[in-house]
């Protein structure tokens, strides 16, 4: 299966926080209904925050399942959940980890999406992030993302993921509402280009024997 029907913004939230907790808390994956949940209305790295109950969650499941998205064990009392994205949509994980973080935290610029997938994929540096996000905008079977107009006052173009279909551009929250002219997106670019010079930095002082 290479496409799906439009996903919700809470079926999108699922399935990127199965992605999420199977990178960064394998030991407790799959997850049972409450850790779901619970990590479906996190506070921190989520955009949009949500308050979703456990009968939406549980519903939500019920029509992922049917997309072959989610699957569920029933091992011990409690039924836990995985996802299947990457075969599903036949993704490599740098691909998956892009559009988990997507899904999570809305639109982002490659500097961004390579700081914030970091405990989901370590990406070399902002170019190899571009390399896979245009090889998702450009899938034969169906773009699973796209960049988005420059917004005034930013510096670089956002990304967005396209599994809700194509994002309403007056819906969504410019960086210039927390910090203005573009500025958080910048100092995370910024900060991403310091982790690169620091690396270099090291290898040469590594070749030199400093």
């Amino acid at each position: 299966m290479s496409t799906l029907p439009q996903l919700s913004l809470l079926e999108t939230r699922v399935l990127g926080v199965l992605v999420e907790k199977q990178r960064t808390v394998p030991d407790t994956y799959p997850l049972s209904l409450n850790a779901l949940l619970a990590g479906c209305n996190q506070k921190t790295s989520r955009d949009p925050v949500i308050e979703a109950s456990e009968a939406d969650v549980a519903a939500t499941l019920d029509r992922l399942r049917g997309l072959s998205l989610v699957m569920e064990s029933s091992g011990g009392r409690v039924s836990r959940y995985a996802h299947n994205v990457d075969k599903v949509l036949g993704l490599p994980s740098q691909s998956v980890a892009l559009l988990t973080v997507l899904m999570l935290r809305g639109p982002q610029t490659a500097g961004e999406l390579r700081l914030n997938c970091e405990r989901l994929h370590k990406f070399a540096d902002i170019s190899t992030v571009e390399a896979f996000l245009q090889e998702l905008a450009e899938r034969s079977s169906g773009a699973l993302v796209m960049e988005l107009p420059r917004q005034a006052g930013a510096r670089e173009n956002r990304w967005a993921h396209l599994l809700s279909g194509e994002p309403q551009l007056d819906m969504i929250a410019s960086p210039a509402s927390t910090l203005p002219l573009g500025l958080e997106s910048r100092v995370s670019e910024l900060e991403a280009e310091l982790a690169e010079l620091k690396r270099i930095v090291a290898q040469l002082q590594t070749d030199l024997g400093a």
